[in-house]
């Protein structure tokens, strides 16, 4: 198994995205969270955020809109924003198509608990399952239908309701260095175009996947022109730009005030019930991510509790060696939805390496099956010949 070098601090390694070590061996990341923790005025930043929500407060139909998956940050995104503020917000869903009960239960609670009006919007099932398997070859990622249908499904919403202000949740200098903390960051078609769709648009996707459906199925995967958002004078910030984000203690509060509840994930350790629950593929990205880059969940949630000195970095390593490396049972309910073999599976997989990480399937051990595993529904898997197309395109381009 292929030895990373990590930082000295936080363990995470070099095959992530983004990723430098100063003289010290120090992650750029943890000297970000460095200046979140001590050179920030997060009180000055509450005042910035009270005069933005003046700018826009009972203007429109509704004060905001709250973009919405059901997880913790963005209950808790919704949360702080009614409860602190008193906000009357749209409260934006993207279904990317795999939500699990606990989740649509959870989102239930949330809604009737703190009284908000919910949109939900479901892409084309057959549309979908193209798009991961084209970005699963492409890419490596087949989740590029979610990253670009949660970020930019509710800017086409704040168009169509003319609902300027839109409230994200964390920043993501919290996990990378796309951004830091001592930059401004909007969640604009910028950010979007840096990391959020991988780099390829929807027309390039369209075109990758041989224009054999009806082009208008893409359009809520493309960002909304910007004239249009400027028509609208829209302003669209993450939550923790203005108050300290700590996902710990946002979870507590959430599980109490809101009756949120956790749930099991897979490969994902004891004690992160929090963590990732929206979706029953998780399993399958981080296992494709470990494939990849030789680290996976376990190592970032590791990294926040060391940052946030809840965790020493030796029990670090150690909850990585039990919980790394473990091929999850959803992969046969994934492979079942692009119409792939284990085998077409791992030789993709393992195409998309980052260097100087090499994986060995050999040294791989089983995961475990979760509670509600056998629940998650099978139908409609993708024709095999149609994942025969476009893996034989795929293998073409790369001769």
């Amino acid at each position: 198994m292929t030895e990373l070098r990590r930082c000295t601090r936080c363990v995470l390694p070099e095959t992530h995205e983004t990723i430098i070590f100063d003289e010290e061996g120090v992650c750029n990341v943890c000297r970000g969270q460095e200046y979140k923790q001590s050179r920030i005025d997060w009180d000055g930043k509450k005042r910035e955020l009270d005069e933005l929500i003046e700018t826009y407060r009972g203007k429109y139909r509704y004060d905001c809109i709250v973009p919405f998956s059901g997880g913790k940050d963005s209950t808790w995104t919704l949360y702080y924003l009614i409860k602190e503020y008193g906000l009357k917000p749209l409260v934006v869903c993207y279904d990317h198509g795999f939500f699990r009960r606990n989740l649509l239960e959870n989102t239930r609670r949330t809604m009737r608990k703190l009284g908000a009006d919910l949109h939900v919007y479901t892409p084309n099932w057959k549309v979908v399952q193209k798009l991961m398997l084209q970005s699963f070859l492409d890419k490596g990622d087949f989740c590029w239908h979610c990253h670009t249908g949660i970020f930019a499904y509710p800017m086409w919403a704040a168009i169509r309701n003319e609902v300027p202000l839109i409230f994200w949740g964390e920043p993501s200098a919290e996990y990378t260095a796309f951004y830091s903390y001592d930059q401004p960051e909007e969640v604009d078609e910028k950010r979007f175009n840096r990391h959020t769709n991988l780099g390829i648009s929807a027309d390039d996707m369209y075109i990758r996947l041989g224009g054999d459906f009806d082009e208008r199925e893409m359009q809520h995967f493309h960002y909304p022109p910007l004239k249009e958002l400027r028509r609208i004078n829209y302003r669209s910030v993450c939550l923790g730009s203005y108050i300290f984000w700590d996902v710990k203690k946002q979870y507590d509060v959430i599980r109490r005030e809101l009756g949120w509840q956790g749930d099991e994930v897979e490969n994902v350790p004891p004690g992160y019930e929090y963590e990732k629950i929206e979706c029953y593929l998780q399993g399958v990205r981080d296992y494709i991510k470990y494939i990849k880059r030789g680290y996976t969940r376990p190592c970032h949630l590791a990294t926040i509790d060391i940052r946030n000195n809840r965790l020493s970095r030796e029990k670090a390593m150690e909850m990585i060696r039990t919980y790394e490396g473990k091929r999850p049972p959803s992969l046969e309910v994934f492979l079942s939805y692009i119409g792939l073999t284990e085998e077409e599976f791992m030789e993709i997989s393992l195409g998309h390496g980052i260097s100087p990480y090499v994986h060995d399937p050999a040294k791989e051990r089983p995961g475990k099956k979760v509670h509600d595993f056998d629940s998650w529904p099978r139908y409609e898997a993708m024709p095999r010949e149609e994942a025969q197309k476009l893996l034989n395109r795929w293998r073409e381009k790369q001769r």
